[in-house]
């Protein structure tokens, strides 16, 4: 059989914790800072825990990552 090939974009832009949960960038801060309130940036800070129906596309894209 021969090797399963990780989606190049995906494993640029997730991660997998210890316990198998993915971890991406918190969306909606490329641009147009100044209409979002200042609550919705501090929240928006570091990354976050993809949700189970997420999560569940993109380790399809990472067959190694698991």
């Amino acid at each position: 059989m021969p090797k399963m090939k990780t989606k190049s974009g995906a494993k640029k832009r997730f991660k997998m914790t210890g316990t198998g949960k993915v971890v991406a960038a918190q969306a909606g801060k490329r641009h147009g800072m100044i209409k979002r309130t200042a609550k919705f940036i501090q929240k928006a800070r570091g990354t976050g825990v993809l949700n189970a129906s997420d999560a569940k596309i993109v380790k399809k894209y990472m067959p190694y990552s698991r």
